[in-house]
C-alpha cells in the first residue's frame, strides 16, 4: 500500500513520500508536485501509518479514517481544512462517529480534511488504495520476526559492556589489594 510512506515534516506544509533512507537523512518526495528533496536526521518526521484518532474506545488509524471519509465522499474530494468549525465537527462525526471529543481537537481536524485532500488531489486515495494485498498479510509474519533480530541485537549489546565491566573489575581487584594493604600499614 503506498499509503504506508507517506510522511509529514514539522515546519513543512503538505505531505512527502518516503523515498529512501541516506546515511544524514532521508530522500523524500512532495505527493503533489513530485519534487524530491533531502532533509537531515534533525527534521522531525511523523509516519502517517503511525498516528491515530482517539475514540472514546481505542485509537483507530489514521488511514482507516481516511477509508471512511473516503467512502463517504466517494473517493473524491472533502471539505476544506478553512471551512467553519461547524462544518469541520460534522465532518469529523461522518468521518469517526465516536471520537473523543476532548482530545481530538479542531487543529486536528482541520489537518485530517488537509491531508485526506492533498492524498486525494494526488491520487493516493482510490478504492484501491484500501485493499490490503496479500502479500501485506505475509509481511506481517516478518515483522516479528524483526523485532526478534532486534531484540537479539539487544540481547547482543549488553554482552558487549559486560566484558569492559570485567576489565573493570580485574582492574579494581588489582587496586583492591593496594588499599588493603594501605590499611594493613
Amino acid at each position: 500500500m503506498e499509503l504506508e510512506k507517506i510522511i509529514s515534516i514539522s515546519g513543512k506544509p503538505g505531505l512527502f513520500k518516503l523515498v529512501s533512507q541516506l546515511k544524514n537523512g532521508f530522500i523524500i518526495e512532495d505527493v503533489t508536485t513530485k519534487k524530491k528533496v533531502s532533509i537531515g536526521n534533525s527534521s522531525q518526521v511523523s509516519l502517517l501509518d503511525n498516528i491515530a484518532m482517539f475514540t472514546f474506545d481505542k485509537e483507530v488509524p489514521l488511514f482507516e479514517v481516511f477509508e471512511n471519509i473516503a467512502k463517504t465522499n466517494d473517493y473524491k474530494e472533502t471539505i476544506s481544512h478553512k471551512s467553519s468549525e461547524t462544518e469541520l465537527r460534522e465532518f469529523m462525526e461522518t468521518a469517526l462517529p465516536d471520537y473523543d471529543r476532548d482530545r481530538v481537537y479542531l487543529s486536528d481536524i482541520k489537518k485530517l480534511a488537509q491531508w485526506y485532500n492533498i492524498l486525494q488531489a494526488a491520487r493516493y486515495i482510490t478504492p484501491e488504495s484500501f485493499i490490503k494485498p496479500e502479500a501485506e498479510e505475509t509481511e506481517t509474519p516478518a515483522e516479528p520476526a524483526e523485532k526478534k533480530t532486534a531484540t537479539k541485537k539487544t540481547d547482543q549489546k549488553p554482552a558487549k559492556p559486560a566484558a569492559p565491566k570485567v576489565k573493570e573489575s580485574t582492574h579494581a581487584a588489582k587496586s583492591a589489594p593496594k588499599s588493603t594493604h594501605r590499611k594493613q600499614g
